[in-house]
């Protein structure tokens, strides 16, 4: 059965290593967000670099998640004293249990606070792609089709949350009442 994956990308306002409240707070809360996501239904997996490469990007070993690369609109700093970015590559069994976790829980109250730390870019901040499953997407995939979606309309390759597909690549409808997705007949 394929998988989901989800990638994700913001610019922040003050670079990771900045020491003011703003960013010390958006990165305290940001491993209590990951921690409670990894424990929801239909989470299967999120990139993460080997052992002492943690809390870099540039030049981190992520194994079968591959070079870590970002789109071409970003350009801040890609040191540690400079990254100002947040990012995530994982995998879902699929759209519902993905907007589950963003749209609940300790993830939904940071998504309120968004523009507190991230930019107003004007650039998708999240695509989706069904891969095989077993497959790992990569980072290079992620920003591929991120950057699709800003020039292009969400297609089964690359969509969003409001404008999903199946893995058979018919448009569906998420309703935030309903427990499942709800296939809306057109194929793409």
């Amino acid at each position: 059965m394929p998988q989901l994956a989800l990638y994700t990308f913001g610019v922040l306002k003050s670079p990771l290593a900045d020491t003011s409240p703003l960013t010390r707070e958006f990165y305290d809360i940001g491993g209590t967000v990951y921690q409670e996501i990894s424990r929801q239904p239909g989470y299967l997996a999120h990139a993460e670099p080997a052992g002492h490469d943690r809390g870099k990007l540039f030049g981190a070993d992520w194994g079968a998640w591959g070079e870590f690369t970002v789109p071409s609109w970003y350009d801040k700093g890609r040191t540690p004293e400079t990254t100002a970015l947040a990012t995530t590559l994982s995998l879902w069994t699929d759209v519902r249990p993905a907007f589950e976790a963003v749209y609940t829980g300790l993830h939904r109250t940071a998504l309120n606070r968004r523009y507190d730390w991230f930019e107003r870019t004007g650039h998708p901040n999240h695509v989706f792609w069904w891969v095989a499953d077993g497959a790992i997407p990569t980072w290079q995939d992620g920003v591929a089709r991120l950057e699709y979606l800003q020039d292009g309309d969400p297609a089964p390759h690359a969509f969003t949350f409001h404008h999903s597909f199946t893995p058979e690549g018919a448009t569906q409808a998420l309703r935030r009442e309903g427990t499942a997705s709800t296939p809306r007949g057109r194929s793409c």
